[in-house]
């Protein structure tokens, strides 16, 4: 569907860097301006590679930030919570902060009561990234980050060298590549923890959710799941026809006062498939996410009011410590590889 040119639309797509900040370290953050030629505008920057903007028209051409973010880099270094970061080395839950892999067991931060979250104190998410401008085919834009993890940093094991690929097309879809090797057996399951409201202003209770899956990993009161992939028919969980956020999110209480769910995607894990669709009457934004992981956390920004959702496409979380999930263990030899697409429309 076409959608309406916004008032600033360009001749050609561009890519541009600045210096954003400095860390309390003294090292130089990097924001990089991805524009394409419709005027869709993607901000980027090389601490936790993380998207600092998404600017995309309404259904009137109005051009507004969908993301949380700022700009301004001293509120990232105070604690900016609902950063559109990269999380690693494992997205999600680690049961008891702690697994065990190839006969040895690995202790790790326990940063979420007893368990392990989102890869630890830090993890990827406030870190500085190696950056750099790619080429990319057609009338498409992007931005390469690259990190070193070393043997051991946050507990786990291998030199782990990641990158994560932003690019920006003509069809105003963001695309995010991950790849990883490593010199020793470990575990990544990488995401990126954007917190989107397509309103641009409020909370997302009238945000309509479709997501593509039929069972979820049903989890215990620590959100940890007990290996049991369940149904979502007859819960407030089944979003496989558009509902809004706040249609049933009140009988999630008094467990949960939002949304934190894993989903088990159809047909993911294997190829880019369709994951979920977010529709905000208001403005007339879509977006569609489609995905090569086979889960998607549904998370309605529970500690922030719910001002916006994530859409965190991953594997399941405490994957290593349930046998029955797919693998997150990345040997050497072997390449990580995982892909998302978030497209947007308005009409």
């Amino acid at each position: 569907m076409a959608m309406l040119a916004p008032l600033n639309a360009v001749d050609t797509a561009s890519v541009s860097e600045e210096v954003f900040g400095t860390t309390k370290d003294g090292e130089t953050v990097l924001r990089y301006s991805l524009r394409n030629k419709n005027g869709m505008l993607l901000r980027v920057m090389n601490w936790g590679a993380i998207m600092t903007e998404i600017q995309f028209p309404d259904r009137n051409g109005r051009l507004e930030n969908v993301i949380l973010g700022s700009g301004s880099f001293a509120d990232y270094r105070k604690g900016f919570g609902g950063s559109a970061a990269v999380i690693g080395r494992v997205a999600n839950r680690i049961a008891g902060a702690r697994f065990e892999l190839d006969g040895k067991e690995y202790h790790l931060a326990a940063n979420n009561g007893r368990n392990h979250i989102h890869g630890g104190r830090k993890g990827f998410a406030s870190v500085v990234w190696s950056g750099a401008i790619m080429k990319a085919s057609g009338d498409a834009v992007a931005v390469r980050f690259t990190y070193h993890s070393a043997d051991r940093e946050e507990g786990y094991p291998g030199n782990l060298n990641v990158q994560v690929t932003y690019t920006l097309d003509s069809e105003d879809r963001v695309t995010l590549t991950y790849q990883a090797t490593t010199d020793k057996a470990t575990i990544v399951n990488l995401t990126n923890h954007a917190y989107f409201n397509l309103a641009a202003e409020g909370n997302v209770m009238d945000h309509e959710v479709r997501i593509a899956a039929d069972h979820y990993t049903k989890a215990d009161q620590q959100l940890i799941p007990t290996g049991e992939i369940a149904p979502v028919a007859g819960t407030p969980l089944d979003f496989r026809t558009a509902t809004t956020i706040g249609a049933r999110i009140a009988e999630l209480r008094p467990q949960l006062s939002g949304y934190d769910h894993n989903y088990v995607i159809n047909g993911g894990g294997n190829k880019r498939v369709f994951a979920a669709e977010v529709y905000e009457p208001k403005s007339g934004r879509r977006m569609r996410v489609h995905t090569t992981e086979p889960g998607v956390q549904l998370y309605t920004g529970n500690h922030l009011g719910h001002r916006a959702l994530c859409l965190e496409t991953q594997h399941y979380p405490d994957s290593i410590n349930q046998p029955d999930f797919p693998s997150i263990v990345l040997r050497p030899g072997e390449t990580f590889h995982s892909e998302t697409a978030f497209s947007f429309s308005s009409h």
